[in-house]
């Protein structure tokens, strides 16, 4: 094989290589979509139940307030409001990813039905398709607080793959979000007793 010719396959090794690397990223990130509509799959997202010693208001207050008033400073990092209105919004939330490296974005849509029903619908993403809803019932000693979602992708078995990394990443955030709003609505719910 002459030099060129290993050159030129060197060259287009490298191009494919680089092309893959981008597209992985534009995809991780949220920058770049797949919503081809073929193949469609969907798995269930939760459920995850806390249980919240606080009033319902209360924890209703403190998952709606960082969209439907001002964004804190300290979550200005994981969230943007893009737009606003009295039950709805539109948001950005940024995730870290690899090791804080880089920042995967999702757009949602979130709508509020005061006390009981936070509903987030998935606008872009790293997968097509995400509905999640955040339910409030009241028990006799508590707020419970149940999560639930469904997630779709595309393309048969290699976005039933790429879903199944992205709930399992997706979960674990909604986890933690969900251990932070029981914190602070505790702690509210301590200081006016």
């Amino acid at each position: 094989m002459s030099a060129a010719r290993r050159l030129r396959m060197a060259a287009w090794a490298a191009g494919v290589g680089g092309s893959l690397a981008a597209a992985y990223l534009g995809l991780v990130t949220g920058a770049v979509p797949v919503d081809v509509g073929v193949g469609r799959r969907t798995r269930p997202l939760g459920p995850q139940t806390v249980d919240i010693a606080a009033p319902r208001e209360t924890v209703f207050d403190v998952v709606a307030r960082p969209y439907l008033g001002r964004t804190p400073r300290a979550m200005r990092e994981k969230l943007n409001v893009l737009e606003r209105g009295s039950d709805m919004v539109l948001a950005e939330h940024y995730t870290p990813i690899a090791d804080g490296r880089l920042k995967a974005v999702t757009v949602e849509s979130v709508r509020f039905a005061r006390p009981e029903r936070i509903d987030f619908r998935l606008v872009r993403g790293p997968v097509p398709h995400v509905t999640e809803s955040f339910v409030l019932s009241e028990t006799t000693t508590a707020t419970r607080l149940v999560y639930e979602g469904e997630l779709g992708t595309d393309l048969w078995r290699l976005g039933q793959w790429w879903g199944t990394a992205v709930a399992a990443r997706w979960e674990a955030t909604v986890a933690a979000s969900l251990a932070s709003v029981k914190a602070e609505a505790e702690r509210l719910a301590a200081s006016r007793r």
